[in-house]
């Protein structure tokens, strides 16, 4: 094997017959800056400028064959090859929360011509991606890390002048995009990407998570126009809407397939081992040890691969990792450390603080299905879960946006099966205009004595995500929590909202039961278990720590710090807190090593979290590509010197020999898979949009609110259809040739349920029919008071919250109620000595006033008191 390391600066890569080009010196014009340099920009420049647009390649299923692989269909409409991507081969090693990951991409053409495969895939969000390579027969060709113009201007110098070569970039943190250019008929190119990762530790087990597909986004805004290579146009919302990928369509293939290996060392006997999305194959060469197989080495890549284990003992105990560092350019010596510190336990809270809780439910074409009848089931669930005191809004997003209650209300009877019958009625239909269920869900309360807490459920299929998350931060007296339903979430949105909320998240799958989540979610909604954090380090060397502002702690999961420090030390420092309201204190030993160890990833994890905080500091510029300069510069430096893609940096490794010399290479995208669960005519609308192929560069009818580079064989027609779930019209009017495939008809979705702002009930509905006093009792009773007001009208003798005929209840009255106590004494009203304040009263009643109770009008609610 002949293998290069292209990442010295004197590597040098013939990119022309006769002459060398020095990678590094194309990569940093910075640093060269004479005539010479000048003269080759411009001539970039115009190789550019001059380079002959390419038309897109079309896929397309075979004729013969009802499901298969998708073929390569030349502009003359001829069959001309499959599906470049091949194969993707996983390989893993895990040692304690630390995972080492390689993917390695498998591309080959069997076409009559060169081919360029561009494919776009994701990759965890909080993955430091530090190095890739490609391989061409028995040569392996290492990348150089660069910024990303540069990396790009070298690609296409590459492609244009006949030579193999990869680029990567990073269009988000989860989402990568590959191109391959100049792939020789019948031969193989493989690329191999290596990243780094934390595992996730929550509720008492270890989880790794590997995303295998990226799901179709929705381009929100004004379309600004769309480029060759995308079946949605660039708007003023999101002008790179090249990150949502074209989707195989029902009844083919994309072509490619997946499998996994993954090595644990635990460290410590493990147990409880297990996947809860695909079917794997265990190995346990010791208690401590274990390999994981996927079962089927051809599994279709449609969903997270999810892999869970625990460890011996109830918890984990607090850590520290270091890794000492010699001093470079960008750094003084010393080293890298993270520290993992395990939350306390909770304790009994004699009061619960009320909470003003705001659900909000993703109702958008992506949600069709499964995923919005698991969404409607955790938010039902989650009713349940109200506690006495606490008021509720439920909003519902798609197109637009629809509120519930016109103000937060208390969790009577009535308005939880207002709410239950408002989720009834929903289905997945229209885009994800999610920015207008953000900004109503945390636009500030009149309420000022309860903590507005917003629970987002969502797939998260939306391609302004960096904005949303930015439109969060805007919010600092609101806690937000994210759901994310599904199979292949959007783990980046739903995880930053979370932490730019000061929440916590949570993927609910398709297999996994709402009311468990639904408890979770409550438990945790109910307070952090540590607040107010700060760490006293006791004078130990250490600096830039992050994150800078500490996150609460919630239960069952731990909270995570890493920093650089300038001299090796050994002490304790101080976890200092508030919990339950109370002051907590908690001392750790540390020991920040000056000898080399097993840690050498932590210098990528600090400079990724450096990032990640840089990122955080300007979401909405990077949504926009104008970045605050000084924030851009810094990514920019942290990613060469650490060698770790960014928005900003990219590999890009070139493959020395000139292999064509006439023609251009053919472009081919790369389709995905539908996630599993995922509805592909809710998506699409009822005519699945149109698919189009381009026999001709140019623009594309604005009709064609949904084109893609993937068709099925069919006779063509002068028919157009239009995606009521993602992308939007394309911009300019058609001035070249276009045609489209029609599709078979499929019954449209039903039309978005009107506002619920002010519901009402059909008279004709046996709960119309109810008594007014009926009527007075689901509107002010809590659910559970009322099962035990019905329990005792029945005159059973197991009401369990009876005693002696008397409820202990709560009473929430109307502010400026004077007199109101004299009346509750007149209805047999015994308030007690405790929780009583203000607004509300604390007592026993006999539980057949209850109804007397309820005709009062300075009574708002009514609940079981709270203990």
């Amino acid at each position: 094997m002949n293998a290069r390391n292209s990442r010295s600066a004197g590597q040098r890569l013939q990119l022309c017959s006769g002459s060398n080009f020095n990678v590094r010196d194309a990569a940093m014009p910075s640093y060269r800056r004479g005539p010479v340099w000048f003269v080759f920009c411009w001539f970039l420049f115009a190789l550019t400028l001059l380079a002959p647009f390419q038309p897109e390649t079309v896929l397309a299923a075979p004729q013969s064959q009802s499901s298969g692989s998708l073929e390569i269909i030349a502009k003359d409409g001829k069959v001309t090859g499959a599906c470049p991507l091949k194969h993707t081969d996983v390989r893993g090693a895990i040692s304690g929360f630390l995972g080492r990951v390689t993917v390695t991409q498998i591309f080959e053409n069997d076409a009559a011509n060169p081919i360029e495969a561009v494919y776009r895939f994701p990759l965890p969000q909080n993955a430091a991606v530090n190095d890739m390579t490609i391989q061409v027969g028995d040569r392996t060709i290492r990348s150089v890390i660069t910024k990303r113009e540069e990396a790009r201007a070298i690609y296409e110098q590459a492609k244009a002048t006949g030579h193999i070569a990869a680029l990567l970039d990073q269009e988000r943190l989860n989402i990568f995009s590959q191109a391959i250019a100049n792939i020789m008929p019948g031969e193989q190119v493989s690329v191999t990407i290596s990243y780094s990762e934390t595992l996730q530790y929550s509720d008492g087990a270890y989880e790794f998570v590997f995303p295998m597909v990226v799901g179709p986004r929705y381009i929100p805004g004004q379309p600004t126009g769309r480029q060759a290579d995308r079946w949605s146009p660039d708007t003023d919302q999101v002008p790179d809407s090249r990150i949502t990928p074209h989707v195989a369509i029902p009844g083919t293939r994309a072509g490619h397939d997946i499998s996994l290996e993954l090595a644990i060392d635990a460290g410590v006997p493990m147990h409880a081992l297990r996947s809860t999305s695909h079917q794997i194959d265990i190995e346990r060469p010791s208690a401590s040890a274990a390999t994981i197989k996927l079962r089927n080495e051809n599994e279709i890549p449609n969903k997270d691969f999810i892999l869970k284990y625990s460890v011996a003992g109830e918890h984990i105990a607090d850590a520290v990792l270091s890794q000492p560092a010699p001093a470079t350019a960008w750094a003084r010596p010393g080293g890298y450390f993270t520290l993992i510190v395990q939350p306390p336990a909770r304790v009994p809270e004699s009061d619960i603080t009320p909470k003003e809780l705001v659900f909000v439910l993703d109702t958008s074409g992506s949600m069709s299905g499964f995923p919005i009848e698991k969404g409607k089931e955790l938010i039902s669930r989650a009713l349940d879960e109200l506690y006495p005191g606490d008021t509720f809004n439920l909003i519902t997003f798609s197109g637009d946006t629809h509120i519930l209650f016109p103000e937060p209300a208390f969790p009577t009877a009535e308005n939880v099966r207002l709410a239950k019958n408002l989720l009834e009625g929903r289905r997945g239909y229209g885009g994800t205009e999610m920015m207008k269920a953000i900004r109503a869900a945390l636009e500030p309360s009149d309420s000022q004595d309860h903590l507005r807490v917003v629970c987002f459920v969502t797939d998260g299929y939306v391609g302004n995500d960096m904005e949303i998350i930015g439109e969060v931060q805007k919010h600092p007296n609101a806690r937000v929590f994210a759901f994310g339903i599904g199979t292949a979430v959007n783990r980046f949105l739903i995880e930053g909202m979370a932490r730019a909320g000061r929440g916590d998240s949570e993927v609910v799958s398709l297999n996994d039961k709402a009311e468990e989540a639904a408890h979770r979610l409550y438990e945790r909604l109910r307070a952090p278990l540590l607040t107010d954090i700060s760490i006293d380090w006791h004078g130990m060397p250490v600096t830039d720590v992050f994150p800078q502002r500490l996150p609460d702690l919630f239960e069952g999961k731990p909270l995570v710090v890493t920093g650089r420090y300038t001299a090796p030390a050994t002490g304790s420092i101080r976890l200092k807190g508030k919990r339950a309201g109370e002051v907590f204190v908690r001392d750790i030993p540390v020991s920040l090593s000056a000898s080399s160890g097993q840690n050498g990833v932590l210098p990528a994890f600090w400079a990724r979290r450096r990032i990640d905080d840089l990122m955080s500091q300007d979401w909405s510029g990077a949504q926009s590509g104008n970045m605050k300069p000084d924030v851009e510069k810094e990514i920019t430096q942290l990613g060469l010197n650490y060698g770790l893609m960014t928005q900003f940096t990219s590999f890009v490794a070139v493959e020395d020999r000139v292999l064509t010399k006439d023609g251009k290479p053919q472009r081919v995208e790369v389709p995905v898979e539908m996630p599993e669960g995922v509805n592909y005519e809710g998506v699409f609308g009822g005519e699945q949009g149109a698919f189009v192929f381009r026999a001709q560069s140019g623009a594309v009818s604005s009709s064609l609110a949904t084109s893609t580079a993937v068709r099925t064989k069919s006779t063509p027609s002068k028919h157009s259809g239009y995606g009521a779930g993602i992308g939007g019209g394309a911009g300019g009017a058609a001035s070249q040739e276009v045609v489209v495939i029609p599709r078979v008809a499929v019954p449209a979705p039903p039309p978005p349920p009107p506002s619920a702002i002010g519901v009402s009930i059909d008279e004709s509905e046996p709960q119309a029919k109810l008594s007014r006093e009926r009527k007075e009792l689901e509107a002010k009773l809590q659910p559970a008071l009322l099962q035990t007001f019905d329990c005792a009208a029945k005159q059973r003798h197991d009401c369990k919250l009876l005693h002696d005929g008397n409820v202990e209840i709560e009473v929430w009255i109307a502010k400026d109620s004077a007199g109101v106590i004299e009346k509750l004494r007149g209805l047999g009203f015994e308030p007690s000595n405790h929780h009583s304040a203000g607004s509300n009263f604390v007592g026993k009643l006999p539980v057949e006033k209850l109804s007397s109770l309820a005709q009062m009008a300075e009574v708002k609610f009514v609940s079981l008191a709270r203990k």
